[in-house]
């Protein structure tokens, strides 16, 4: 466990905003949530099916990106009353200063869809989605809830105390395994570029390149109206010196795939979630996100003196798994994971800034220092962050 005066620490620390003390910014009336989401079921539903909606939560961790709400919702179906436990992911509330410029609730809901048609990666099944912006003021879907356990974000898995931390190094090594299957089965998807056309956007000759400059319009966006950031913009220059000279056909990418988006029974993933990041790029960007989210937390473990999970996703032991999986050996780790820093790197930074906007912390002396892994990605762009 960590100790109450470390876990004292952690929790008031602006460093790791994001994953420790996320500020709940949400401005949504519950009770309004409720009876909009009612009246909105009453349209999807056959006649006479009179919806109700109870037990709605808003947890208090929302507004960061995408907001969940939980519901129990009940109607009249075949003469029987039917209750089902559902999740509406809606597109943030704009008064909460969003982490990505833009949300398309529709394609997500499209992607997961698609997904479960076209592979056995674990997902919600999707009843309804919503491009109406009259029902609840946005754009939002509703899926089944699935009960399991998630490694948690705050406190980070590894920091201790977690089931995850807790578990054998024989239970943390299936999940790991299972987990790096699963993103091989989902890159396994015949054709992805004509079923999931509608998630390539962006402009350049491949689909890498597509990628990376969707990345530094989001950049762009972050710095509109604050300081640049040398050190991510040292990074960007890096990356084009470092690109791939070899680089894989585009997969459907997960996008932010980590096992913080997965839900887990018996250390199997049962649920795959949080698509909004997915897009048509090589491979290695998902197993190189995966590695280096990872190897976030244990940096920021080890710069509070705790043990963490050194064992747990080593690089060569992902890359080794994913290749025995698909029988194809990822490339240009030093680069993707350097990429994987650089993108964790423009999404900290949005995060902090945010924090600043809304009074919970203060700009510091150096912009750079917005990046709570910026020792890792300045190691990285020396070559010595893997040595």
């Amino acid at each position: 466990m960590v100790p109450s005066t470390a876990r004292t620490r952690l929790l008031r620390s602006s460093a790791v905003v994001d994953e420790i003390q996320r500020p709940t910014t949400s401005t949504r009336d519950a009770g309004e949530l409720r009876r909009r989401l009612e009246a909105w079921l009453a349209t999807r539903l056959p006649d006479g099916a009179e919806p109700s909606v109870s037990t709605l939560e808003i947890p208090s961790s929302n507004g960061m990106s995408s907001e969940t709400v939980l519901f129990e919702a009940a109607w009249r179906e075949n003469g029987d009353r039917r209750s089902e436990a559902l999740v509406a992911r809606m597109a943030p509330d704009p008064t909460a200063v969003p982490v990505f410029p833009t949300y398309d609730l529709i394609r997500q809901a499209r992607t997961i869809a698609l997904v479960a048609e076209k592979s056995s990666v674990p997902v919600p099944r999707i009843y309804w989605s919503e491009d109406d912006r009259a029902p609840l003021g946005v754009q939002f879907f509703v899926m089944e809830r699935i009960e399991a356990q998630v490694p948690p974000d705050i406190l980070p898995y590894n920091f201790g105390g977690s089931w995850l931390s807790d578990a054998t190094p024989e239970q943390q090594r299936r999940l790991q395994d299972a987990t790096v299957r699963l993103l091989a089965e989902l890159h396994s998807i015949d054709d992805p570029g004509s079923t999931f056309e509608f998630l390539d956007t962006g402009t350049g000759a491949t689909a890498l390149a597509r990628h990376v400059a969707e990345q530094w319009s989001f950049y762009e966006w972050v710095t509109a109206n604050g300081p640049r950031s040398p050190l991510l913009e040292q990074s960007y220059a890096w990356l084009k010196d470092h690109w791939p000279s070899d680089e894989r056909a585009a997969v459907l990418s997960w996008g932010d795939s980590r096992i913080g988006n997965v839900m887990y029974r018996d250390f199997e993933p049962v649920a795959v979630l949080d698509w909004e990041m997915a897009a048509l790029a090589p491979p290695e960007v998902d197993v190189g996100w995966m590695i280096f989210l990872h190897r976030f937390f244990e940096d920021l473990a080890a710069g509070y003196g705790l043990p963490g999970m050194p064992d747990f996703m080593q690089r060569d032991d992902v890359a080794t798994t994913y290749e025995s999986a698909t029988g194809s050996a990822p490339r240009d780790l030093d680069f993707y994971t350097a990429y994987a820093a650089f993108r964790h790197g423009i999404i900290m930074s949005r995060v902090n800034r945010r924090s600043i906007h809304f009074g919970e912390a203060e700009m510091p002396a150096d912009v750079d220092d917005l990046i709570p892994h910026r020792a890792s990605l300045e190691a990285m762009l020396a070559g010595t962050y893997w040595r």
